[in-house]
């Protein structure tokens, strides 16, 4: 590894994705070569540095874990939770076989489905960035039966509170008695509750929402609360969706 930012040196090291870093760094926990590094980093170069965390040296991983996970309902996509409350970090229980793994992105406590968790930073920081555009799948299933001009506003970006979202992929997979609808939705953003509050925009509450696909990944057969080791093939599509060769 050549010269790199601290915050991205932290995250090859397994420590926290580049945005937990930049606050670790700003809370006065990181020391370089001994030193409080400036609040918005320095660059660092693993050959002649020391860089600390809490005193504790840290270094880049030569080996990443990748994990995807079937998030089952009311379970929160943090490592730990003051409440108590169940995290993915608990269902995943030996899952993480020594690396301190992380959850990439979040889904909400009622929301489902596929989650990776990893402790390479740097596929984490692209996967998670709106810039490299990675595909991410969610089946919702909503009250009412969304109309075409639904679909299309869906399809070329509706107004929400934080501005209007860029085009999705939306398509209505079945229309159930209730009146109630099951719809797919493909987003390369990643705004709080985003599907959500877009599916809401239209007029339509979502019930029940399931991420069943992120990037080259998809859920498959994998069972709520169960969890896999990604295979190679699957890590190296990974890294090519976050622009990784």
């Amino acid at each position: 590894m050549s010269e790199t930012r601290l915050n991205a040196y932290l995250a090859r090291s397994g420590v926290t994705s580049r945005r937990g870093a930049d606050r670790l760094i700003a809370s006065g926990s990181v020391r370089v070569n001994g030193r409080v590094p400036p609040p918005d980093g320095v660059m660092v170069d693993p050959t002649r540095d020391r860089v600390t965390v809490d005193g504790r040296t840290v270094k880049p991983a030569t080996e990443y874990r990748y994990v995807m996970l079937n998030k089952p309902l009311g379970v929160i996509t943090t490592a730990k939770d003051e409440a108590g409350r169940t995290s993915v970090l608990d269902v995943l229980g030996d899952g993480a076989s020594g690396h301190r793994v992380f959850p990439v992105g979040r889904l909400d406590a009622d929301s489902t489905g596929l989650l990776l968790l990893t402790d390479d930073g740097e596929v984490a920081y692209r996967l998670t960035h709106p810039r490299y555009k990675v595909d991410k799948e969610y089946v919702a299933m909503v009250g009412g039966s969304p109309s075409r001009s639904d679909i299309a506003r869906l399809r070329s970006g509706v107004e929400l509170d934080d501005g209007v979202t860029a085009p999705a992929e939306v398509d209505v997979l079945r229309v159930l008695p209730g009146p109630a609808a099951e719809v797919r939705v493909v987003i390369r953003e990643g705004r709080y509750r985003q599907v959500r509050r877009m599916l809401l925009a239209i007029g339509h509450r979502v019930h029940a929402l399931n991420r069943t696909a992120y990037g080259p990944l998809r859920l498959g057969r994998l069972k709520p609360g169960n969890w896999r080791v990604l295979r190679q093939g699957e890590v190296a599509a990974l890294r090519r969706a976050a622009g990784i060769q």
